[in-house]
């Protein structure tokens, strides 16, 4: 992004500038280079092309970045999980909780602010997307350092809040980022550029995953419950983030032409305003949720007394007219808000219009199909992996040879699924690796199912690990480079947070009830439910392809 009004940004160099140059002249002096060419050479050129991509330096860069964006996810959603697990919370509790990861799913309401607010002092200073990278870095270590100074067994809402911090900081991350690498390189490279970020994430992941059961296991004192080697755990993670800041110091600024932004004081009070706005009417979901709580217990047990209603499904249809009413009394409370003057109308039509008008101009009708896609693609994935690791502990496997075997070895078959999505999506177009990645998802959630009639054999869980994450990483690569070339240089990061919001809001509120869909039908018939629900979806790839192909602005 062009700066005019302040100097170039600083950045943290650790080696002499011109040390690239000197390492490729010592590189082609010995040799290395030549071979490399020799090596790749009976290679047709488009996969020449594709291979060398990888070694690009704003590709390599996004490795790093990508790890800060993957540390977060699993501390609250799985890791936390497994940690409520143990201090004793019930399992529809535990799959509720991980609607702190929602944040990811409405991040499109404050990417605006992301997107034109030069905070004061970081911006000057690092630039517009670094500074705004540094801050929500900065809040995930006040997050983990909150969420592990408190044991959820007495202080669950405590602990709660602190999940909450975490997922709005990490998503505030996740906008910048994807605006960062949309604007680092040329949509050609998008491929390659996230499969390298889908790799750093997956290794996050790892650390966050793997890395914290590994490290809980090791600090407790046999089986017995601790929490307080659980808050050394999240404590761990917070210095962990300490990688994602020191590459955005060092990281350059990306320069984009052609772009302008209202950056006007009264601008950003509108957008200011506004998100107060959306922070009001969250506390009015949750307050509304909350405060249903017995009315909503004593429903379900009427619906299962006097109207004969299996325990389960009462307790999961009166468990989602509560969430029905916590929305609405939430969106009540925003028109009333609006109303009265709290936010400015005609800032709101301006700011999330202006975006999604765009989108709309380029796509017409279609615009409908695509969003259709991007809601959906996600779904078997997303619900399947929201009750993973209580499906891994039910099935009587250690924390140890979760770390091992879905941790670990995922992260490599992933990563590997992602570079080979990328190479893919280079040599044969994101529609056609979109449309293999939704096969392989929905298909690989079978394994699972699969794995539920073997409980406690290895070689089961082995083979749904490596089924699950290749086609995971697959998918996912060409999933990010789609939506990438959806956005337009106008309106990056807005467009982008829409999109991936989108991808993740319905997924997310189906696995919210995954420990109540377990409860009800069974694991094998979760399992195979979400394989099914994931069918559509390949329809959807193929009409897009035809009728709506990415078209960027």
């Amino acid at each position: 992004m062009t700066e005019t009004s302040v100097p170039a940004p600083w950045r943290l160099r650790v080696f002499p500038r011109g040390t690239g140059a000197v390492i490729a002249n010592l590189a082609c002096a010995v040799g290395l280079a030549a071979l490399g060419h020799a090596l790749l050479a009976p290679l047709p050129q488009r996969w020449r092309d594709a291979i060398l991509a990888a070694g690009d330096t704003r590709v390599g860069r996004m490795f790093f970045l990508g790890f800060s964006s993957g540390l977060p996810l699993l501390l609250v959603f799985s890791t936390l999980s497994v940690w409520l697990r143990e201090a004793g919370v019930d399992r529809s509790t535990v799959t509720m909780l991980s609607w702190a990861a929602l944040a990811y799913s409405v991040k499109f309401v404050w990417a605006p602010l992301v997107d034109r607010l030069r905070l004061p002092i970081l911006t000057p200073w690092l630039g517009r997307r670094r500074g705004w990278m540094l801050l929500a870095q900065s809040a995930l270590c006040v997050g983990m350092v909150w969420t592990g100074s408190f044991d959820p067994a007495t202080s669950l809402t405590l602990t709660a809040i602190g999940a909450v911090i975490i997922g709005f900081s990490s998503a505030t991350q996740d906008v910048v980022l994807d605006a960062y690498r949309i604007e680092a390189a040329e949509p050609e490279l998008q491929s390659m550029m996230s499969a390298m970020y889908i790799g750093g994430y997956r290794v996050g992941m790892l650390v966050a995953g793997a890395g914290s059961l590994w490290l809980a296991s090791a600090l407790e004192h046999g089986d017995v419950y601790d929490a307080a080697s659980w808050g050394m755990v999240y404590k761990a993670m917070a210095l962990c983030v300490g990688v994602g800041i020191l590459t955005t110091l060092m990281v350059p600024e990306p320069v984009v032409e052609g772009r302008t932004a209202d950056e006007s004081p009264g601008r950003t009070r509108d957008q200011a305003r506004f998100v107060a706005v959306v922070i009001l009417a969250a506390a009015g979901f949750l307050t509304t949720f909350l405060l249903t709580e017995t009315w909503i217990a004593g429903l379900s047990k009427a619906m299962s007394e006097n109207w004969g209603l299996a325990t389960h499904l009462a307790g999961f249809l009166a468990g989602c007219l509560r969430f029905v009413l916590s929305v609405v009394g939430a969106g009540s409370l925003a028109v009333l808000l609006m109303v009265a003057g709290v936010a400015s109308r005609r800032h709101v039509a301006l700011t999330y219009y202006a975006p999604i008008a765009d989108f709309f101009v380029r796509y017409g009708k279609l615009a409908l199909l695509v969003l259709a896609l991007i809601g959906s693609y996600r779904v078997a994935d997303i619900v399947m992996g929201a009750v993973a690791n209580l499906f891994y502990v039910d099935m009587g496997f250690t924390k140890d040879q979760i770390a091992t075997y879905t941790k670990f070895l995922g992260l490599w078959t992933t990563i590997g699924g992602g570079f080979l999505g990328g190479v893919l999506a280079l040599r044969f177009g994101v529609m056609k690796v979109l449309f293999l990645g939704a096969v392989l998802a929905a298909g690989s959630n079978l394994l699972f199912a699969l794995l539920a009639v073997h409980p406690g054999e290895t070689p089961y869980l082995m083979i749904a690990i490596v089924g699950d994450n290749l086609s995971s990483g697959i998918a996912s690569a060409a999933f990010v480079a789609y939506l990438s070339a959806l956005t337009s240089i106008q309106f990056t990061a807005m467009q982008y947070a829409l999109f991936s919001s989108l991808m993740t809001l319905f997924p997310k509120i189906l696995a919210g009830y995954g420990g109540t869909f377990v409860d009800a039908v069974g694991y094998v018939s979760f399992y195979v439910g979400t394989a099914v629900i994931g069918l559509p979806v390949l329809i959807l790839v193929v009409l897009a392809a035809k009728f709506a192909p990415p078209r960027n602005s």
